[in-house]
């Protein structure tokens, strides 16, 4: 297949088995507390597990991918995924819920940077935005299918029964990823030299930090939301398709957003714009008997735009090590995000404040924004001098 768009769509449908896994646990947070005995801080704990692998892996899956290839890599991390989901699904004690959780994770990390970068392999100078927000997209896709699916499988049949539907999905992807193939000319270029220049990894560094506060704080929707409307008395099933709102609604924010920053050539205006928006509504979801109301107004634009960036300073040769370190500081932000959150919100009493601290995350965005822009300038001016 040497389509770039046929190569996005199998790309979108593998990366959405990392969404689906993840959210296994937060779709069915309340049936998990009920029958291992645990509370919102253990369920924040576990959430952000499968994020914790990638402050150690995410670096040098960057190296693995650029030494091992793009399909070897893919499949491994696609078994390692299979392998969490079926610990957890066999196993009725806590602590191995919390390696299977782990295991998954290693797994998502290493798909994670790898299909960015085959992605960017693909696009990179053509509809990047665009192709990026479709290909993020995927996440929101994912947790959405799984916040309809998940908490029905889990009320009929139990948590064990979740996770290995979790599983399954991830085995097809292993299926779909043999029908990949890399951009014409992808692997010679890929063997120059991999080293960042040091305002190309400072870059990147805010890029992914910009990435990682953002996703946390979107993140809170889909993580407490749930336990949020259980408080006001909605059932699991009810919860978790509201909140899936919110996710099937960014499949059409999300890639809006990035045609808008690529038709307009105004990427960061458009993500800091829209970041503020969606940190205020994160903040009144908590304050608001309109929860419909607010959710449909939740949208993903500024994803699109926001991913794109590191690709502005990375070459083809410094691209697997560019997005190792992109995705270390996300996942440092994800496993910190959920943990942090499920602490305050059984401090308070109430999830609640998880959705504030998620508000306060995606504030912290449109700073570092205009530090990234800042930085490049900087660059191009030294290149061109």
């Amino acid at each position: 297949m040497r389509n770039r768009w046929g190569i996005l769509a199998i790309l979108f449908v593998v990366r959405l088995t990392i969404a689906f896994q993840f959210q296994s646990v937060a779709a069915v947070a309340p049936l998990l507390q009920q029958t291992f005995g645990v509370g919102l801080a253990d369920i924040g704990i576990l959430i952000g597990l499968y994020f914790t692998p990638g402050i150690v892996l995410a670096l040098p899956g960057g190296a693995i991918g650029r030494t091992l290839g793009d399909k070897p890599t893919t499949i491994a991390a696609l078994l390692l995924m299979t392998a969490g989901s079926l610990i957890m699904a066999t196993t009725d004690i806590w602590g191995w819920q919390m390696a299977g959780r782990l295991v998954s994770g290693a797994g998502g990390v290493l798909l994670t940077v790898q299909l960015t970068k085959m992605g960017t392999d693909w696009f990179a100078g053509k509809e990047i935005a665009t192709a990026m927000a479709i290909f993020v997209n995927s996440w929101p896709a994912g947790v959405a299918i799984s916040l309809l699916v998940l908490p029905a499988i889990g009320t009929a049949y139990g948590a064990s029964a979740v996770f290995l539907a979790a599983g399954a999905l991830t085995a097809i992807g292993i299926v779909l990823i043999t029908l990949y193939q890399s951009p014409p000319g992808a692997t010679v270029s890929a063997a120059g030299p991999g080293r960042l220049d040091p305002l190309a990894l400072l870059a990147v560094i805010v890029a992914g930090l910009i990435w990682g506060l953002f996703n946390v704080g979107f993140a809170m929707i889909f993580s407490f939301g749930p336990s949020l409307l259980a408080e006001r008395g909605w059932s699991i099933a009810a919860a978790g398709s509201a909140i899936s709102l919110v996710m099937w609604l960014s499949v059409i924010s999300v890639p809006a957003g990035g045609y808008l920053a690529d038709r307009f050539k105004r990427p960061l205006t458009l993500a800091t714009a829209a970041s503020l928006i969606v940190a205020g509504l994160l903040a009144w979801l908590p304050r608001s008997d309109a929860v419909i109301t607010v959710l449909v107004l939740i949208g993903g634009h500024p994803a699109g735009p926001i991913m794109s960036l590191a690709a502005r300073v990375l070459a083809p040769e410094t691209r697997a090590i560019g997005m190792g370190v992109f995705y270390t500081l996300f996942y440092a932000a994800m496993m910190l995000g959920p943990a942090v959150a499920g602490r305050l919100a059984k401090s308070a009493g109430t999830a609640a404040v998880a959705l504030d601290l998620g508000a306060l995350t995606v504030l912290a965005s449109p700073p570092l924004m205009w530090l990234f822009e800042r930085i490049v300038s900087v660059r191009n001016r030294r290149a061109q001098s």
